[in-house]
């Protein structure tokens, strides 16, 4: 199967994903939009994304949510990468009809299109997420896992952020596993969870193998420095690059799993060429927890700039407290562990933002936003 069709193509995984199979001598075509939100006004100009596969593969300009353009796309395909979709948790709460018509919508106009046109493939790669995961999976005081409900945003404007248990006393963090429970806190998280079922209900009867992959935090050079919603590393970076304080929400103790971009493209690509994968979920990430307090210092040392950091007890509705994945299955059948540890990924980033014309962003106009609507708080 040396096709493969790869939606989402031109974004922060999607470019480097295609550069890399076909190293390995993979046909690429590339379905995507080229969001203005990530690409800029002028992709050609304005995106080092786009201008990274422009050339080198076979570029559709389409919606998802069109089903010409995935007619157009599918032709003589042997693989889908499904990988376009709206990302971020914080924008979904207030873009809904946005995020559901491309992440609902659009897997639901491949998934009609394959069962009416003739067409060749014979396996979908869907990238969800951890946010299906909501809080995530936790151990009470005697020794029992849980999985917690959505914080309470009384207890969060008094300063309580931690996740607690029924007697209040705090649980303690763990792994969180492929069995554990799905109950996303975010639109963005439900909207995925909606994806993957739509996938295992509708592609056995389609003869199409499936394969799904929940991300954590994925980061690394070449991600946008200009879209708000690409994640705290390009966020802070360019605060501090611009000589602006950072402000951390919550205590600064909430934590994420990040993962490299070179370790998830190559996820993707063993899922690709091992059949024992097929109709199975895993987790991508380096299953190490870090909290965002310690991610602005390594930034700031990284970068050798004085700002302040600011603890500001401010914190955003569908936001998780922690999170970190249990990678052993993923491990178990396709021997994949991340190779670059955060210290030296985040090096790898930092030198590369220093050499970036330095760019401004719309976060502040984000915050705007979801204050406005209630979903930024104190």
């Amino acid at each position: 199967m040396k096709n493969i069709l790869i939606s989402g193509g031109a974004g922060f995984i999607g470019s480097n994903l295609a550069l890399y199979l076909m190293k390995s001598g993979y046909n690429i075509t590339v379905l995507d939009n080229l969001s203005q939100q990530i690409h800029g006004e002028n992709p050609q100009t304005d995106s080092s994304l786009y201008q990274n596969i422009l050339g080198k593969v076979e570029f559709i300009k389409g919606d998802v949510r069109n089903k010409e353009d995935w007619k157009k796309a599918i032709k003589k395909q042997d693989i889908i990468i499904h990988l376009a979709a709206e990302t971020g948790t914080g924008q979904s709460m207030y873009e809904i009809s946005k995020y559901t018509e491309t992440n609902i919508l659009g897997t639901s106009q491949m998934l009609e299109v394959l069962m009416t046109e003739k067409h060749s493939i014979k396996k979908i790669i869907l990238a969800s997420t951890r946010a299906v995961y909501g809080e995530g999976k936790y151990v009470d005081e005697k020794g029992n896992f849980c999985y917690p409900k959505h914080r309470n945003p009384e207890e969060m404007s008094a300063g309580n952020f931690e996740i607690c248990g029924e007697n209040g006393e705090i649980l303690g963090l763990v792994s969180t596993d492929e069995n554990s429970k799905i109950h996303p806190s975010s639109i963005y998280g439900i909207t995925k969870q909606t994806q993957e079922q739509m996938l295992q209900a509708i592609c056995p009867s389609l003869e199409i193998q499936t394969t799904i992959l929940r991300f954590q935090n994925v980061y690394g050079e070449g991600q946008s420095l200009k879209n708000a919603y690409t994640g705290i590393l390009s966020i802070f970076s360019t605060q501090i690059l611009n000589g602006e304080n950072l402000n951390i929400f919550e205590d600064g103790k909430e934590s994420r799993d990040f993962l490299h971009i070179d370790d998830g493209v190559e996820a993707i690509k063993l899922v690709v060429e091992n059949e024992i994968s097929n109709h199975k979920i895993y987790n991508v990430g380096s299953g190490i927890s870090t909290n965002v307090l310690e991610v602005a210092e390594n930034l700031i040392k990284n970068y050798k700039k004085k700002v302040d950091v600011n603890i500001t007890g401010q914190f955003r509705i569908g936001d998780i407290r922690h999170n970190f994945a249990d990678i052993s299955r993923i491990k178990n059948d396709l021997n994949f562990e991340s190779k670059i540890d955060f210290e030296t990924g985040l090096k790898r980033f930092t030198d590369w933002v220093s050499t970036q014309k330095l760019e401004t962003n719309n976060f502040q106009q984000s915050l705007d936003e979801m204050k406005a609507k209630g979903f930024l708080r104190k």
